[in-house]
Formats: C-alpha cells, sequence, structure tokens
C-alpha cells in the first residue's frame, strides 16, 4: 500500500470556482514541481493553494516520506458555508421585493500528496 500525506485548509474565503481553476492543472504533477508553478502564478488562489501543498509536504516528511518523491495524488475544492456569517443574518433585497441573503462563498481545499518511484 502506498504510503500517503494529507493536508486540509477550511474556510478560504473564496468561491470553490476560482480556486479549482487554479488547481486542476496540477493534478499528477510532481509536489514540487507544482510549488514552484503555483509561485509565479498571479492569481489570488495560488496562494491559500501553495500553503496547503507545502503544509501536506511537511507532513509527509514528518511520517518519513521522501519529498523528491512526493506527488499529488488528490486536489480538491469543496464548497464551504455560502452564507455571510454574523450577528443576525445580513440580507439584501431580491428581485420582485424579496429578501435574499447575502452569499459570501468560501471552499475547503484538500490535498493528497502520495510516494511514487522515478519511472
Amino acid at each position: 500500500m502506498m504510503e500517503t500525506a494529507r493536508a486540509k485548509a477550511k474556510y478560504v474565503p473564496m468561491t470553490p470556482q476560482k480556486v479549482r481553476r487554479i488547481i486542476d492543472p496540477l493534478r499528477e504533477m510532481r509536489a514540487q514541481d507544482a510549488l514552484d508553478a503555483l509561485d509565479i502564478l498571479p492569481h489570488a488562489a495560488a496562494k491559500p493553494v501553495y500553503k496547503v501543498i507545502r503544509s501536506a509536504m511537511a507532513n509527509g516528511v514528518e511520517k518519513g516520506l521522501d519529498e523528491d518523491r512526493l506527488y499529488i495524488h488528490t486536489l480538491t475544492a469543496d464548497d464551504g458555508p455560502g452564507v455571510m456569517p454574523g450577528k443576525g443574518r445580513r440580507a439584501r433585497w431580491g428581485g420582485r421585493g424579496r429578501y435574499r441573503p447575502i452569499r459570501k462563498r468560501s471552499s475547503h481545499i484538500t490535498v493528497v500528496l502520495e510516494e511514487r518511484l522515478e519511472e
């Protein structure tokens, strides 16, 4: 069985759609190469994804995995809570005089790294 290392960032204040745009090309990439790619991207979503991958790499090193052989096995951005938190329920007027909650979307970013032998 392959040894894995994981990390999760919860309640990242960014829509999952924006995060998925960044993480889609990173799947199946070597972890260090993914960090190098994220370092030069201008998108705001690159910073939290960089931090999560770096954290998963550190978790793998703590488990005794070789840092140079870590690959991204799973990388997902799931929906967090979508309604704005706080005292009371803040809202705005919607169409036809209805009252709608303010949507402040958030993401949960999950990374699973796997150690592979180089071909």
